[in-house]
């Protein structure tokens, strides 16, 4: 039986003496079968779309030796004029960054060819091979070329292989099915060791979510690849409102190495089949999505062993998020956590090189932490460590604290399924006003250098 239908997961509660201080669910998988059966019922296609993958193998011009693509096609049965999209901001784009920016103008779309393998970035020819291939799978499919994107994700500086790819689109659009996105999950991943869909349902319709992503996370306005299909219709602009708002708050607060894609993109498309959706119970049950998408990324990351939860308020949210990323982003606190080692004095040295950079620029967004350390306060897993000025540790904490992180690790070797939804809560108050703002980070683990080391070998 799926994981999620289940009862409701065990929570873990750690103690230290009579104090407690952090509880996480636990839900778990036992095998990569069993995470499977899952995905298949969360892959249910909203109605209006059809999906299909093929593969194919290839030469690469810049290396010898065979290759191997996916391509993927995610298809409405009508061009809908219901679409939105967000793009890496990256100035180093991608053609299908710049083909997707310049549809969005267009009145319609219907549909998206993804490719992995190969990102096509600033590479001659790049730009007309994509142009091509979206022509052709316009002309098989009975649509015109400009309501079609391209998307690609994986080795920077390749050229496609666009003859072998144009021969495999009648394969690709002669085996549409419009059960599961599933294969396509699958098919477009590149580093990822599995893949992520999610699912809500809300007023009769549905969002049905697919994302990859492990390396180069460090999203700007999008995030890696990201597609959500969906059947409820909403007002155009208003639809492109909500999505902005979505990836703002869940894709563009993760970090698993700090460094922004290329290629970074966010798709949504509705069939606008079903009506009468409240639009703000449409947001809740989009973001909710979108926010599971992300921690899926950051958990499936290159190398991951923990995944963390920077939790910071007390400043306005631009600032508080930036405080919260240059503390998941510290290689320092990375590795320590990695290690399992509550070095927390590099936690405080990551805030306080923060401050001295923002606090010039906006000391009143800030609130009283611009000027006086002794208004922040630090908490790891729900057990203070810095309070008035003053580092807060004994033995028995330092002891708790190791016992902690160890309990939310994962091995970052075992492939194919999440072991655990764990994750490290760091609390970071920064004295002054403003809700609590959350970023999703990673470990840095020896895994993730020997996988980038290898990633075109």
């Amino acid at each position: 039986m799926a994981a999620e239908t289940r009862a409701a997961p065990a929570r873990k509660r750690l103690h230290r003496g009579s104090q407690s201080y952090y509880t996480y669910r636990m839900t778990a998988y036992s095998s990569e079968n069993d995470y499977l059966q899952d995905l298949e019922r969360r892959g249910a296609l909203p109605e209006g779309f059809a999906v299909s993958t093929a593969s194919l193998e290839f030469s690469p011009r810049e290396k010898e030796g065979r290759a191997a693509m996916n391509l993927t096609l995610l298809l409405l049965d009508e061009p809908s004029p219901l679409f939105a999209g967000v793009f890496t901001r990256n100035r180093v784009a991608g053609a299908p960054v710049l083909i997707g920016r310049e549809r969005l103008a267009e009145p319609s779309l219907r549909g998206l060819l993804v490719n992995n393998k190969i990102a096509n970035v600033c590479v001659p020819g790049g730009r007309e091979a994509a142009e091509m291939l979206l022509a052709e799978l316009a002309g098989q499919t009975g649509g015109k070329a400009e309501e079609f994107w391209a998307a690609s994700t994986g080795v920077i500086g390749w050229r496609l292989p666009a003859e072998e790819m144009r021969a495999a689109l009648p394969g690709l659009v002669r085996s549409l099915q419009t059960e599961s996105v599933l294969p396509a999950a699958r098919a477009i991943m590149t580093t990822d060791s599995y893949a992520k869909v999610r699912r809500a349902e809300v007023g009769g319709g549905s969002i049905t979510g697919i994302a990859k992503g492990a390396g180069m996370i460090e999203p700007n306005m999008g995030t890696m690849l990201a597609f959500l299909l969906t059947d409820i219709a909403v007002e155009r602009e208003v639809l492109r409102r909500i999505w902005r708002e979505c990836v703002e708050e869940s894709f563009n607060r993760i970090s698993v190495d700090g460094d922004q894609s290329t290629s970074d993109m966010a798709v949504l498309a509705s069939s606008g089949r079903i009506y009468g959706v409240d639009a703000a119970d449409f947001q809740s049950a989009m973001l909710t999505v979108c926010r599971d998408l992300a921690a899926d990324v950051v958990r499936n990351g290159e190398g991951v062993g923990h995944v963390i939860r920077v939790r910071c308020r007390g400043a306005a949210p631009p600032l508080a998020q930036g405080a919260a990323k240059a503390i998941a982003n510290s290689p320092l606190v990375k590795a320590a956590i990695y290690g399992n080692d509550p070095n927390v004095g590099r936690i405080i040295s990551a805030v306080g090189d923060f401050l001295s950079t923002a606090a010039p620029a906006a000391p009143a967004a800030l609130g009283a932490a611009s000027t006086d350390v002794s208004a922040l306060t630090v908490s790891l897993g729900g057990a203070e460590v810095f309070r008035e000025g003053r580092f807060r540790l004994d033995r028995d904490k330092e002891e708790f604290l190791s016992n902690y992180l160890r309990e939310c690790a994962q091995n970052p070797v075992v492939k194919g399924y999440p072991q655990h939804d764990r994750e490290v809560l760091i609390e970071v108050d920064l004295g002054g006003e403003g809700d609590a703002v959350e970023v999703l980070g990673a470990d840095l683990t020896d895994q993730y250098i020997r996988e980038n080391a290898d990633y075109r070998s």
